[in-house]
C-alpha cells in the first residue's frame, strides 16, 4: 500500500477516487470537513462545473437517505446538514478535475464524515450518480484501474456497465485486485467500510473476475 494512501486515510471524511487525465490515470482524494454552519457547501481544488454537480447530487442524495444510513448532523440530529456547513476539498494536482466520474467518491467520502465511520483504506473508486442513487459508467476505466494498483489498493469498486473494460486489462492486473461491479449506491456504501454500511442490499465482488475476461 502507498504510504500516502494509508496515512490519509485515518479519519473519517476522507474517500480515495479514480481520476483520468491526458497523462493517464491518477489516485484523487476527496476530503470533507464539517463545522457549525446555515447548511452551505464549500467546493475547492482545480474543479470543473461536472464535478460540482456531483457534489451537490452526493449531498440530496444522503440527505434524501440519512435515515436509512444513521447519518446524522453535528449535534446526532436527523438531516446531516441542519446546522452544518461542509467543506470538499479535492486537493490532488493542479489537473482541472472535470467529466462524470467523482460521484461515488463524494458520496462515500460524505458517508464517512456524516457517520464518523473511516472508509477502508485498501478501496479506490470511480462512477457517477444519479439523485435516485443510481450508478452510472464512465470512461478512463484502463488508466484508472491501473493507477489504483500502482497506489497498492486492493479493491476497486466500478460500475456494473463498466465490467466489460475490464477486458483491457493485463492478466496480472486483474489477479491482483477485488473488483465490486455496482449498480448503485447501497453496493457502494457496502463495499466501502468494514462490515458493510446500514442499508439494505449485499454487495456483489469479483475476487476471481480474471478467471471469467
Amino acid at each position: 500500500m502507498c504510504p500516502q494512501v494509508s496515512e490519509r486515510l485515518t479519519l473519517p471524511g476522507v474517500a480515495l477516487g479514480l481520476a483520468w487525465t491526458p497523462l493517464g490515470g491518477e489516485i484523487m482524494f476527496v476530503e470533507a470537513s464539517r463545522m457549525e454552519g446555515e447548511g452551505q457547501l464549500t467546493l475547492t481544488g482545480q474543479l470543473g462545473d461536472v464535478m460540482k454537480e456531483s457534489a451537490h447530487l452526493a449531498i440530496s442524495w444522503l440527505r434524501a437517505n440519512a435515515k436509512t444510513y444513521q447519518l446524522t448532523n453535528l449535534v446526532g440530529g436527523p438531516d446531516p446538514m441542519e446546522g452544518t456547513d461542509i467543506h470538499l476539498h479535492f486537493p490532488a494536482g493542479a489537473v482541472t478535475k472535470d467529466g462524470p466520474s467523482a460521484g461515488v467518491t463524494i458520496v462515500t467520502c460524505l458517508a464517512s464524515l456524516f457517520s464518523g465511520r473511516l472508509v477502508r483504506s485498501d478501496v479506490a473508486m470511480t462512477g457517477e450518480i444519479t439523485l435516485r442513487g443510481l450508478v452510472l459508467p464512465v470512461g478512463g476505466i484502463k488508466d484508472k484501474v491501473l493507477a489504483a494498483h500502482r497506489a497498492g489498493v486492493k479493491r476497486v469498486i466500478l460500475p456494473k456497465r463498466n465490467e466489460k473494460d475490464l477486458e483491457e486489462l493485463p492478466a496480472n492486473v486483474r489477479a491482483d485486485l477485488d473488483f465490486v461491479l455496482t449498480g448503485n449506491l447501497d453496493e457502494v456504501l457496502n463495499a466501502s467500510f468494514d462490515g458493510g454500511f446500514p442499508g439494505k442490499s449485499s454487495v456483489r465482488s469479483h475476487p476471481q473476475l480474471s478467471s471469467k475476461l
